[in-house]
C-alpha cells in the first residue's frame, strides 16, 4: 500500500472529548459501565458459562477465578476517563453481554483508539458485534471529528486481525517486541481508519446494518467488504 505524506497545513480545529452518554442502536446500545449495576451481567458473560473460552488470551488482564478481583477491576475502570468503558446492552434482554472502551484519547491531534474488547460469546460473529463498534466509530469521527480512529491487538491474535480488515481499519504494520503482557513477549498490530478512508466505511457500515440486508434467518444478504467495495 502507497501512503501520501502531506506536509501542507491543516484547516484543523481540535476534536470533542467524548462524554458518558448512551448510545443507541437497532440490536444493543451502549450504556457508561456502572460496575453495581452491570456487574452481574458481565460476569455471567465474561466468566460464566456464556464466556467465550479465548476471551482472556490476548487480553492484559483475567480471567478472573473469584469474583471480588472481577469486581475490583470493573470498577477501577468505570471510574477511568481514559480508558472511556461503555457496557454492551442487548436491546432484547436487557442484559450487559460485553464491554469495551475508548483510548488512547487525544483530541489536539485528532486520534482515539477503540479497545479493551470483551464481548460474551452471545455477540461472537453476531449483528450486535458490528453494531457495538459501529456505535463508537461513527460517534468518534462523525460526532465528534476525529482525523483518525486506531485499532491495536496483539500480532498473534488472528481473530482480532480479521476483524480489524472486515470493519475496514488498514494494517499499518507491527511493532515488534512493543509489550511483555502476563509475563510473554507482545509484538503488536496498528490498524487505522482516517478521516478521508471513513466515509466509505461509514455508508458500508449504515447499508450492512439495514433491515433489508438481513434475510428471513437473520442472515446477512451482503458482506460488509463487499458492501465497501462499492
Amino acid at each position: 500500500m502507497t501512503y501520501q505524506l502531506n506536509d501542507h497545513p491543516l484547516d484543523w480545529q481540535a476534536a470533542a472529548m467524548p462524554q458518558r452518554s448512551v448510545l443507541s442502536g437497532r440490536f444493543v446500545h451502549l450504556e457508561p459501565l456502572q460496575a453495581s449495576q452491570h456487574g452481574d451481567d458481565l460476569w455471567h458473560a465474561l466468566q460464566g458459562p456464556e464466556s467465550d473460552p479465548k476471551l482472556w488470551d490476548y487480553l492484559a488482564v483475567g480471567p478472573f477465578p473469584e469474583r471480588a478481583a472481577f469486581d475490583a477491576w470493573l470498577h477501577a475502570n468505570q471510574a477511568s476517563s481514559d480508558p472511556l468503558f461503555y457496557s454492551v446492552i442487548d436491546n432484547a434482554s436487557q442484559r450487559a453481554v460485553g464491554l469495551l472502551s475508548y483510548l488512547r484519547i487525544n483530541p489536539e491531534d485528532g486520534t482515539i483508539e477503540i479497545g479493551h474488547i470483551s464481548f460474551g460469546k452471545v455477540m461472537q460473529r453476531s449483528p450486535s458485534s458490528t453494531e457495538t463498534l459501529w456505535l463508537l466509530a461513527n460517534q468518534a469521527m462523525t460526532d465528534l471529528g476525529y482525523r483518525r480512529l486506531e485499532w491495536k491487538c496483539n500480532a498473534q491474535n488472528a481473530r482480532s486481525m480479521r476483524a480489524a480488515e472486515r470493519l475496514g481499519f488498514v494494517h499499518e504494520g507491527i511493532f515488534r517486541q512493543h509489550m511483555v503482557v502476563k509475563g510473554r513477549n507482545r509484538d503488536t498490530a496498528w490498524f487505522s481508519i482516517v478521516d478521508s478512508e471513513w466515509p466509505r466505511c461509514r455508508d458500508a457500515f449504515r447499508r450492512w446494518l439495514d433491515v433489508a440486508n438481513f434475510d428471513s434467518q437473520g442472515q446477512q444478504i451482503s458482506s460488509l467488504e463487499a458492501l465497501r467495495r462499492q
